[in-house]
């Protein structure tokens, strides 16, 4: 009987329909429990209750997200806290607080605000891959997590998702992303310490991916005929075959901006996008034979190599590989566009001869000097100027040698 009595009260109160004299109709239900039903026909429940002799009302919810037993319940708790001195509404208050500090310090809010600070000098590509890379195997699991809640388990068992999937490479970058959020969150006062410390090792090594590349001369020259003779827009053309010439990074080829190129003082200057150092690259007069023709098509604009849909946006990021694609190289076996640099490395020492200082500074590498000097833009600058004309000089001299 008490089971089809509650049925009955539930069937009435979900029947109780809104006043036509009145835009809220109470029905009480006992115990000090009521519900009030709006001019719209909405539901909600109340517990009207008596605390330091004052008369408080405490919402409880919306019918039928909350049932009647569920109402009943809240009605039970909240008569426990009263017992206990402690006013339910306050207790309620303090609860969402609490809730809403927590979802403030949510490793996912901290992550984003982590990228926003970090990228702010950085390539946006960058900043992108590793925001998806985030998105993707981090915060599903622990994005809604206060981070000072979040263990080292936690961030394990994240991280072990996409090395199941044989995504190891992927898998490190994820922890090591999710370490820089830690440390910027121990910074700002918003965790204690960095967990992803207490997973060195836990992780096995990945295996060390070279850039696909060519070495061997004769490679070499046949990859520079098939540049020579590749058909696409003058703008991918002409940075295919400015490429090898200056052996910059990719991403640093296709921002190229004529405001840093001096075509008289035969100079590129600008800001390394990786280490946020000034580099200096000497243009052989190849190189600048190529700038030159290509400047009627873009040097009004910002960006050497425009992009093919939006001329203030440079080149694509795919476009030097796919056109390598095209013209029938492996890019994962082969050569890429990141692969001019070792090609122009392992060259440039063994056949030319040049002094590996000298071509590691001409790759903008920040490698200590014995008196443990930086990387500094204009050193051994003369020698490079020789040893780039030199290149593009030994370049011409092997694609023409067939």
């Amino acid at each position: 009987m008490p089971k089809l009595a509650e049925r009955f009260t539930d069937i009435q109160i979900r029947n109780l329909k809104p006043s036509v004299v009145s835009k809220l109709f109470k029905k009480a239900v006992g115990n000090g429990l009521f519900i009030v039903i709006k001019a719209d026909g909405s539901k909600h429940w109340h517990f009207r209750y008596r605390f330091n002799s004052k008369e408080n009302t405490l919402s409880i919810g919306r019918y039928p997200n909350v049932g009647l037993s569920h109402a009943r319940d809240e009605v039970v708790k909240a008569q426990k806290l009263i017992v206990q001195g402690i006013n339910p509404s306050d207790a309620k208050k303090q609860a969402k607080q609490a809730r809403y500090g927590k979802q403030a310090n949510s490793f996912e809010l901290i992550a984003r605000e982590w990228a926003a600070s970090y990228f702010m000098n950085k390539s946006t590509s960058h900043k992108e891959k590793t925001l998806r890379r985030l998105e993707v195997y981090i915060f599903p699991w622990i994005g809604n997590k206060p981070i000072s809640e979040i263990t080292a388990p936690d961030v394990l068992q994240a991280v072990k998702r996409p090395q199941s999937q044989n995504k190891l490479e992927t898998a490190h970058r994820a922890l090591q992303a999710t370490g820089q959020v830690f440390r910027y969150a121990v910074q700002n006062g918003k965790a204690i310490r960095d967990v992803t410390v207490d997973l060195r090792g836990a992780l096995p090594s990945p295996k060390v991916k070279h850039m696909a590349s060519l070495t061997e001369p004769k490679d070499v020259a046949e990859l520079l005929r098939a540049i020579d003779g590749f058909q696409g827009t003058f703008t991918v053309e002409s940075a295919l075959r400015l490429a090898p010439l200056v052996f910059t990074r990719p991403s640093e080829l296709r921002r190229a901006k004529w405001a840093d190129i001096d075509l008289a003082a035969a100079e590129w200057r600008y800001l390394v996008s990786k280490t946020k150092t000034e580099h200096i690259v000497p243009l052989s007069t190849q190189s600048i034979k190529i700038l030159t023709e290509i400047q009627p098509l873009s040097g009004h604009g910002e960006f050497v190599f425009m992009g093919g849909h939006d001329p203030k946006k440079p080149m694509s990021e795919a476009a030097i590989n796919a056109s390598l694609k095209r013209m029938g190289y492996d890019t994962q076996t082969q050569i890429t566009g990141h692969g001019f640099r070792a090609m122009a490395r392992t060259i440039l020492h063994e056949r030319l001869n040049i002094d590996p200082a000298i071509i590691e500074h001409q790759l903008a590498h920040a490698v200590p000097d014995n008196l443990g000097g930086a990387y500094n833009r204009t050193k051994f600058l003369d020698q490079r100027k020789v040893m780039m004309q030199q290149w593009a000089d030994y370049l011409d001299e092997i694609k023409t040698n067939k």
